[in-house]
C-alpha cells in the first residue's frame, strides 16, 4: 500500500494494463487525482477519470498537459508484441517522445516524468552475475532494443525536464497474462519446462513494483537516474514454478520438454501472424529471450537512492497470485 495521503495529480499512460492499471489504483487509494491517457479504440478505465488522445498527435497531447497540468507523469503504455522493429519504435519510443515534447511545450513545471523501461534494454546477464545499472546496455531482440531507444531519448533530454527510469524485471501479480499460463498448466497438474528448468531470472511482486514507481518520484536523488527493481533474490525457472506447484498443493507432474519444440512453436506463431497480421508474443524474438541463462538484477542503487525494499516474498506473493486467479475464475 502507498502513503495514504498523496494530495497530488498524476497522468497514468496504459492504465488499462496491468502493471499501470494497479499502479492507477494504489494511487487513487492514497488519495490521489489520476488521470488516465487512453486512445479513442481503448477501453476506459474502471476508475478514475481519462481523457482520449493519441501519441501519434503531439498538439493533443500538449493540450492535455496545459490542461490538466499534473504534478506526476507515469509513462507505462507500451507493447511487447510486434512483427518489425518499427512496430516496436511506434508503440515503444514514439509515444515516449511526444510525451516528453509535450511536457516541454505544455507543462514544463512538472514533478516528474517516470519512464517504465524493462530489465530487456540492459539485455541478458550472467548466472550469478545480476546486472547493475552500470553494466553495458547491449539488449538482443526488438522489444529490449526499443525500450533502449526510449531510455535514450529521455536521458538526452537537455532543458531541464525532471525525469527518473524504473527498470523491473518480470512482474507477477493479481491480473497479469504472461506468467498466468505457468499458474494454469500447475492447476491442471502440469508443470512444463523447455530446457529452461535451471535458467535465472529476477522477479517482482506487482505492489512492490507499483510502490516502487511511486517512491521513486518523492526525492530529488533520483533525478536524471535509472533504477533495476526487482525482489532482489533471483530464482531459477524450477523454483518459481516449485513455488506455484506448493502454493497449489495439487500433485503435479514434472515434464521436461526438448528445447528444440520452442523453436518450431515460434516459426509457428510467426507463420500465424503473416496468415492474419496479428502480432504473437510467441515468436523468434522470444524464444532468442528464453534461451539465455540468465535474466537478472540487483536493486542496490534503488534501496540506496530512496529507500527501495521488496516487502512481498516470493512464496507470498505467488500465494496471492494464486488465489486471486481462483477467485477470479481464472484457473
Amino acid at each position: 500500500m502507498l502513503n495514504q495521503n498523496l494530495d497530488l495529480k498524476a497522468l497514468v499512460t496504459g492504465a488499462s494494463g496491468f502493471i499501470g492499471g494497479r499502479l492507477r489504483d494504489e494511487l487513487l487509494d492514497a488519495g490521489a487525482d489520476v488521470v488516465a491517457i487512453v486512445r479513442a479504440s481503448s477501453p476506459k478505465p474502471k476508475r478514475g477519470r481519462s481523457v482520449v488522445a493519441d501519441y501519434a498527435d503531439l498538439a493533443g497531447l500538449t493540450q492535455v498537459m496545459e490542461q490538466e497540468k499534473p504534478d506526476l507523469v507515469f509513462h507505462v503504455a507500451g507493447a511487447t508484441k510486434g512483427v518489425t522493429y518499427e512496430d516496436f519504435r511506434q508503440a515503444n519510443v514514439m509515444p515516449t517522445d511526444h510525451l516528453v515534447r509535450a511536457l516541454q511545450d505544455g507543462h514544463p513545471a512538472v514533478s516528474r516524468f517516470v519512464l517504465v523501461s524493462s530489465l530487456t534494454s540492459y539485455g541478458p546477464s550472467a548466472p550469478g552475475q545480476p546486472h547493475t545499472e552500470s553494466a553495458p546496455r547491449a539488449p538482443i531482440e526488438h522489444y529490449g532494443a526499443s525500450k533502449l531507444e526510449a531510455e535514450q531519448l529521455v536521458e538526452a533530454v537537455s532543458d531541464g525536464l525532471r525525469w527518473t527510469i524504473m527498470r523491473p524485471s518480470g512482474v507477477y501479480g493479481p491480473g497479469d497474462v504472461d506468467y498466468f499460463n505457468l499458474f494454469r498448466e500447475i492447476e491442471k497438474g502440469r508443470n512444463v519446462f523447455f530446457g529452461n528448468r535451471d535458467r535465472w531470472f529476477s522477479a517482482l511482486y506487482v505492489e512492490d513494483c507499483v510502490r516502487a514507481l511511486v517512491d521513486c518520484t518523492q526525492t530529488d536523488e533520483t533525478l536524471s537516474k535509472g533504477y533495476f527493481i526487482c525482489d532482489g533474490q533471483p530464482v531459477t525457472w524450477g523454483q518459481f514454478q516449485g513455488t506455484i506447484a506448493e502454493a497449489s498443493r495439487r500433485q503435479v507432474r514434472t515434464l521436461n520438454l526438448p528445447e528444440f519444440l520452442v523453436g518450431f512453436a515460434a516459426i509457428g506463431g510467426e507463420l500465424a501472424t503473416r496468415i492474419d497480421g496479428k502480432p504473437r508474443l510467441f515468436n523468434r524474438q522470444k524464444a532468442k529471450m528464453g534461451a539465455q541463462s540468465a535474466w537478472t538484477c540487483t536493486h542496490d542503487a534503488a534501496r540506496a537512492d530512496f529507500g527501495y525494499q521488496p516487502l512481498v516474498p516470493l512464496e507470498e506473493g505467488v500465494a496471492r497470485t494464486l488465489t486471486w486467479y481462483r477467485e477470479q475464475g481464472w484457473v
